[in-house]
């Protein structure tokens, strides 16, 4: 098979390459190792080692069959600050090769896809609201906003499940052949080490056969990407695009521990819009707490968004504390409510938080991965930082108070879940020394390859993947384009 370009994966970032390449002259192969539903078999592909601190098993953190991660994402969409783009003095390895506004142009597109309603974000804020915002004096923590994915053909409106939702118009592509069940084993370089010669495809049931594209791009996925760089190791010994020992380094999710704090609101219950989803002005939206891009400057902080989880009940000790200290400030909290507070924690990057082979072999006799999961005091530390600043400015506000529920490592670790947001591993940086892919996710040193989707990312923000990844996947098809012209 001879097609001009190759996408290897199925997921958000696959689909949306071959939607945004539809109708060109560009002649697109798209291969994914499942088929419309879940096989248990398929998934087995998955398993792995995991080693340092607990995280999800790796057969269970991701769905392999046509749409991938979105086939069991919660839909919560969010676009990365202008921060997260920005080089820190004080957070090794941050900086994007550009800016945010070199997205901004690709979020509208994205948001369709993604199908979450007209691009509102913060400016919800000054929308009619069905409630009234939490107060908060001035300082660095502000009232922002999440909206959500809603398939809308669906009838309980459920997140977009790519493969549901795009499998009828990727069959009207004419310049799309789409394969399932298409597992790639191998990118198979040419003797020159300077352009992908072909790739290997196996499926479970025995088939084998060979792909020889003008161009590939990978879209496996945070993990599956590194992995199949990893496993072409049969010209160079590293892997493809490992030269510099890159590949699976800066592994990264989203850290989410479970009632951080406690947040109590002296003027009665807090707006539904923080506890539940709720529609407005044509999106279903939910509100949070975020740093500002100052502040974080400022205090040299992490991303994180604090959520309202659900309301708690206070002992005799704490409603004599919020006596106290309401009657301290002149304020009538008679009808005070309390409610459990967790984020969404962004990471440092770090490059021995890392994904590698492993000795075993799985059914296609593609080595197995072993993750070694990290997570530093510092990034704790940090959120911990935030959740101060806003218990400062309730108490500005005298509408309420916030007390920390969690102090010592263990204590955060033994409340923690992760969002399944898998980043970092293929880093995007113009220095072949500090990134596998260089600003048009081409990888370094290779005139044919790309690689879509989060694994790019350089650093992670707090904000959900998939909207960013979108509109990085959508910026990638422009220059696909140029580059075929």
């Amino acid at each position: 098979m001879t097609p001009d370009l190759a996408i290897v994966g199925g997921g958000p970032a696959g689909i949306t390459l071959a939607l945004a390449l539809a109708n060109t002259p560009i002649r697109i192969l798209l291969l994914e190792s499942g088929g419309f539903e879940f096989d248990a078999a398929t998934q087995d592909l998955y398993a792995g080692e995991e080693s340092g601190v607990r995280y999800i098993p790796l057969n269970g953190t991701r769905l392999r069959y046509l749409g991938g991660c979105s086939n069991h994402w919660g839909g919560w969409s969010r676009p990365l600050e202008r921060i997260d783009f920005e080089k820190r003095d004080w957070l090794r390895y941050s900086g994007w090769p550009f800016p945010r506004e070199e997205l901004e142009p690709y979020f509208p597109r994205a948001q369709a896809l993604i199908e979450a309603g007209p691009f509102l974000y913060d400016r919800l804020a000054k929308a009619n609201l069905p409630g009234t915002l939490l107060p908060l004096g001035p300082g660095g923590v502000y009232n922002s906003f999440f909206q959500f994915s809603r398939w809308k053909e669906n009838p309980q409106h459920l997140p977009t499940a790519f493969g549901h939702r795009y499998a009828d118009d990727l069959k009207r592509i004419a310049n799309l052949q789409t394969m399932l069940h298409a597992n790639v084993t191998g990118l198979r370089l040419a003797k020159d080490v300077r352009w992908v010669d072909r790739l290997d495809v196996a499926t479970l049931s025995g088939r084998n056969f060979t792909v020889k594209p003008r161009h590939t791009v990978v879209a496996c996925g945070g993990i599956e990407n590194a992995r199949l760089l990893l496993a072409s190791n049969d010209v160079v010994s590293t892997g493809v695009g490992n030269e510099n020992d890159l590949v699976g380094r800066f592994f990264a999710d989203h850290a989410i521990p479970r009632d951080t704090a406690t947040l109590v609101v002296f003027g009665g219950e807090i707006a539904g819009f923080y506890k539940a989803n709720a529609d407005v002005s044509g999106a279903r939206i939910r509100a949070a707490l975020a740093p500002t891009d100052s502040f974080r400057r400022d205090r040299k902080l992490l991303g994180s968004t604090p959520t309202v989880e659900q309301r708690v009940e206070l002992d005799a000790l704490d409603q004599a504390a919020v006596t106290t200290v309401s009657t301290a400030m002149g304020v009538d909290a008679s009808n005070a409510h309390a409610y459990s507070l967790g984020t969404g924690l962004e990471l440092a990057p770090d490059p021995e938080r890392r994904v590698t082979l492993d000795g075993v072999r799985d059914a296609l006799g593609m080595p197995r991965l072993k993750l070694h999961m990290t997570i530093s005091d510092d990034d704790l530390t940090s959120y911990r930082t935030t959740l101060t600043e806003l218990g400062r400015q309730l108490l500005a506000a005298k509408s309420g108070m916030l007390r920390m529920d969690r102090r010592t490592r263990a204590e955060w670790l033994s409340v923690m879940d992760w969002g399944n947001h898998h980043m970092g591993t293929t880093r995007m940086h113009d220095d072949a020394k500090q990134g596998v892919v260089d600003a048009n996710s081409q990888v370094h040193g290779l005139a044919n390859l790309f690689i879509a989707g989060s694994s790019v990312f350089p650093t992670y923000g707090a904000s959900n993947p998939t909207l960013n990844l979108v509109a990085l996947t959508l910026r990638l098809a422009d220059h696909l384009k140029g580059v075929f012209r």
